[in-house]
């Protein structure tokens, strides 16, 4: 990161005082801690930790992960003695106690911890299948506590659907759905369902080229989300449009905004659940507003760093989506820096995945279809790259 960023090891020493009040060690001093970091022969401190990531631009937890238990929430049978057969059982025979309630929270949490590997078409069914019955449950006799996490329940199911409707180009039913959780929101009180409503039309703005609706509703969504990590993507979201309209500045000041919000965030329980914002999760949008605005190689480094953060022990992708949009800023690199096959090569790599949200694919991969015409317009291997572009831009415009 410190050479990505073209900075010598008595630059970035200089720059670290630049990121507290706290004293620091004299300047050889603190050279010659760094130069044993970059060398592996000590880690930083907790005192140091998050002063070296706030120099690099990014969130300690990224830089200097915890240990990680296995995430993907809590498991049904285990913590309540209940299986999903028996959850629906009870719903259809009105026996709503807390038990009941607390196995529906974490089958939420679960479908929410699928979204970024299971097939949507099969998600978004089992997810309706699940709004349904939460919605039928309002027709029978619940304490006002218990209608209230009925409502919360039923908001995070809409958003996760929302979210599969628009992967499958069904923006209609998608913008419907996302009214139907901000109301679910705002009946529950839920400050994180309503920002995650609002993040969605951000997104929504983003991917059809709208970037003053991404700032309208990134300020909207950041009003109503309290300290819920949610304000953390929409500032990212708001980063992400102000590189598009080629406003650097105003993206720098979002991307720190949302950093130093996740900063004062406790590592998550869940990780894999969609709606909560991993520290990880940061330098994949940094990732995106530096592809935009060129700079090769903060995007080159973090492109990386998201394949490797993304990728388990066994090789399996995490979030292969995010794989597929790092793989892309690796190829839009390679083709600014003349190097057709790796372009070719990396962007194939990001189509063939299984698991696609096309809208989101389609934006990232305009960057690259824009320098392959631009610098490789007469190779045949560069035309038959950009029609598979062009498809995948069609795809995201119509209703799967």
């Amino acid at each position: 990161m410190r050479e990505a960023r073209g900075w010598t090891q008595p630059e970035v020493a200089q720059r670290m005082r630049e990121q507290t009040s706290e004293h620091l060690p004299e300047a050889d001093n603190l050279i010659r801690r760094w130069k044993a970091w970059e060398r592996g022969e000590n880690k930083p401190g907790a005192f140091y930790q998050p002063i070296i990531a706030a120099t690099l631009g990014t969130v300690t937890a990224a830089l200097f992960p915890p240990f990680e238990r296995p995430s993907g929430g809590i498991e049904l049978l285990g913590s309540t003695g209940m299986d999903r057969l028996e959850v629906v059982s009870r719903l259809q025979a009105s026996d709503v106690n807390e038990a009941t309630l607390e196995a529906v929270r974490i089958t939420v949490d679960k479908l929410c911890s699928e979204y970024a590997r299971r097939p949507p078409a099969e998600l978004i069914l089992e997810g309706r299948q699940w709004l349904r019955r939460l919605l039928e449950m309002q027709e029978q006799k619940l304490s006002l506590r218990q209608q209230r996490d009925v409502y919360e329940l039923a908001g995070w199911l809409a958003l996760l659907i929302g979210c599969l409707e628009y992967d499958l180009g069904d923006r209609a039913s998608a913008e419907a759905t996302r009214k139907s959780a901000l109301s679910l929101g705002q009946e529950s009180g839920s400050g994180g369902i309503m920002g995650w409503a609002h993040e969605m039309r951000a997104w929504f703005s983003l991917t059809r080229g709208d970037y003053r609706g991404v700032t309208i509703a990134a300020e909207a969504g950041q009003a109503v989300a309290g300290n819920h990590s949610v304000s953390v993507q929409l500032a990212a979201q708001e980063a992400k449009a102000w590189a598009r309209i080629g406003r650097r500045e105003e993206m720098q000041v979002a991307l720190e905004k949302g950093r130093i919000l996740l900063e004062s965030m406790p590592y998550p329980d869940n990780i894999d659940n969609h709606f909560v914002v991993d520290p990880n999760k940061f330098d994949f949008y940094a990732m995106d507003c530096y592809r935009h605005v060129g700079e090769n190689n903060l995007a080159r480094e973090l492109s990386e760093e998201v394949i490797r953060a993304s990728t388990d022990f066994d090789r399996r992708e995490r979030w292969p989506m995010r794989v597929a949009e790092a793989q892309i800023t690796l190829g839009v690199i390679a083709a600014r820096e003349g190097d057709l096959d790796e372009a070719i090569g990396r962007g194939r790599k990001a189509l063939d995945g299984e698991r696609k949200s096309l809208p989101s694919l389609a934006l990232v991969a305009r960057d690259l279809s824009g320098v392959l015409q631009e610098r490789f317009a007469d190779e045949p291997k560069a035309a038959s790259y950009l029609d598979q572009l062009r498809t995948i831009d069609q795809q995201a415009r119509r209703p799967a």
